[in-house]
């Protein structure tokens, strides 16, 4: 069995060594990085089976950096460690789709448990594929990619998210509020100008099928709108 590879983001050069040393003494591969920027850097380079992150970080920091894997990424594991406890901090880890959140100082047995109950628990589950055909088009929700007959296009994990409640419901409506609550969690303004521009995305990512279509409601939200109606949902 591949050893699991970890991508290690700490600007505490000493704790960092000391922590990356234990882990690779339990057959982990450990990749280091000693700052937000670098990370992300390695992040594409190393493609981890998890990444450990502090949140006071130069350049990104962590909380920033877990946003950016998610946009891309939403199955690699993301554990936050940090001298940050409050629970306002917490909420925020979670909000970003952390796996889990751990305060420091903590016991390296400890994130060694945490490391092998997730694992084990991926292990147990069965993967199965979520798709969905509209028009001309296949969305495989578990890979982020839209095949409309020989194009491929590959979209991000947020996109993801607003198109697979899109067509859950194909030519009905659903609320902004509904897209809002959960996809960001929150309904500010700053999130509603965020699904504007990720509408306008997925509306480029679809134009080479002429079946379907985003449209706006006003006032409402969404619709997508498949004029052929032999569409099946949520294929498996």
């Amino acid at each position: 069995m591949k050893p699991l590879k970890i991508l290690f983001a700490d600007d505490d050069l000493k704790y960092s060594m000391l922590l990356k040393r234990f882990l690779e003494k339990e057959g982990y591969e450990v990749t280091y990085a000693g700052n937000g920027t670098i990370a992300l850097e390695q992040f594409l380079l190393v493609k981890p089976d998890l990444v450990l992150l502090d949140i006071n970080m130069p350049g990104s920091n962590g909380f920033e950096v877990a946003e950016r894997i998610r946009e891309t990424d939403k199955h690699v594991l993301i554990f936050f460690l940090s001298d940050r406890s409050d629970k306002a901090d917490r909420l925020q880890g979670f909000q970003l789709r952390a796996n889990d959140y751990l305060a420091k100082p903590f016991y390296p047995e400890e994130l060694i448990a945490r490391i092998r109950e997730r694992f084990a628990s991926q292990l147990s589950d069965t993967v199965e594929e979520e798709t969905y055909c509209f028009g001309q088009s296949v969305f495989n929700y578990s890979t982020n990619e839209i095949r409309t007959g020989n194009n491929k296009v590959l979209i991000t994990s947020r996109q993801a998210d607003i198109l697979r409640l899109l067509a859950r419901h194909p030519n009905l409506a659903v609320e902004r509020d509904a897209l809002l609550a959960t996809v960001w969690g929150t309904s500010s303004y700053a999130n509603s100008l965020a699904l504007n521009v990720q509408i306008t995305y997925l509306r480029k990512a679809l134009r080479n099928d002429p079946a379907v279509q985003i449209e706006s409601l006003m006032k409402k939200g969404y619709v997508l709108k498949v004029s052929d109606s032999s569409f099946i949902n949520n294929l498996k």
